[in-house]
């Protein structure tokens, strides 16, 4: 894949491995940023594996590669290009935290590192790039094809893998990755956790049920002034609630309304309203008044 820059000076290596920080080499001084220039580079090569794949949208590029620790592994033919060099293909690989089923059907945890996406130059395909490509990662990573995970493989990259590493069994997974036989014989109880089976939910008891029984049993014991007949009760009478005193618990009882006050009686044009003490005070200056006539007759 050809591009209009001198490639040899951005990956200075037949195969270059990049990070986040989309960098190959040291910056040499003097020279102009290389970054746009590699974040051209890999979104083109993103856009071009996409296709290739017939995947709706690019899973390759400069931003997701930025935002992962993923390693891209790029391999160029220097010679290319007029000497510039032209770009043959990529993988990238990353660490990815999975749940799997092994040949038993159990579910297992573990994060593998996994092959996420693979391109070869469709010119330049079944001349040994792949191969080379694929066995300088599995050196630097120092791991083994049956090892790793692989996301979404297509139909090439799967006769690729028995091809050349002899995998053919894979165990069938609920996701989008493919792992095969090997790949559980080969790691440690460390690396495998199982997941604990998911318990079966209990009955789940309504709560309108709930709170019918604990009305029932409030009313077993009524505190005043709701006693029932039989005598007025030690402690004394309860306050009506404020909404600011209410229980915040789960279940408990709903609050009762506060009481309604007595209705007044109706009075009379004329009549005031009658107490004990307004009656006693009446019949106190209804006797100074009777004893003030008398004196005066």
């Amino acid at each position: 894949m050809d591009f209009p820059y001198d490639l040899n000076a951005l990956f200075p290596e037949r195969i270059s491995v990049l990070d986040s920080n989309l960098s190959a080499g040291r910056k040499a001084y003097g020279r102009p940023d290389p970054l746009p220039q590699v974040t051209t580079i890999i979104d083109e090569l993103g856009k071009a594996s996409s296709k290739a794949q017939q995947l709706p949208a690019p899973i390759t590029s400069a931003a997701k590669l930025q935002a992962n620790r993923h390693h891209l592994y790029l391999l160029k033919d220097g010679e290319q290009n007029g000497g510039r060099g032209a770009i043959v293909g990529f993988l990238k690989v990353g660490y990815k935290k999975l749940f799997l089923l092994d040949q038993r059907g159990a579910h297992l945890e573990t994060e593998p590192l996994c092959v996420l996406d693979f391109y070869v130059t469709e010119t330049l395909q079944r001349h040994g790039y792949g191969s080379e490509l694929f066995d300088f990662m599995l050196k630097h990573k120092q791991v083994e094809p049956e090892q790793m995970a692989y996301d979404r493989p297509s139909p090439k990259f799967l006769s690729f893998l028995e091809k050349h590493y002899d995998l053919r069994n894979s165990v069938p997974q609920v996701n989008n990755f493919v792992v095969f036989a090997g790949f559980f014989q080969s790691r440690s109880a460390v690396q495998l956790r199982k997941v604990p089976p998911r318990k079966p939910e209990g009955e789940i008891k309504p709560y309108s049920l709930m709170e019918r029984e604990v009305v029932r049993e409030e009313q077993r014991v009524l505190p005043w002034p709701f006693v029932r007949p039989g005598g007025p009760p030690h402690s004394p009478p309860l306050l009506p609630s404020s909404p600011q005193s209410r229980s915040l618990s789960v279940g408990s009882s709903p609050s009762r309304a506060p009481l309604r006050p007595a209705a007044a009686p109706v009075l009379q044009q004329g009549q005031t309203p009658s107490s004990p003490l307004n009656d006693s005070c009446r019949a106190r200056r209804t006797s100074s008044l009777n004893r003030s006539r008398l004196s005066f007759h």
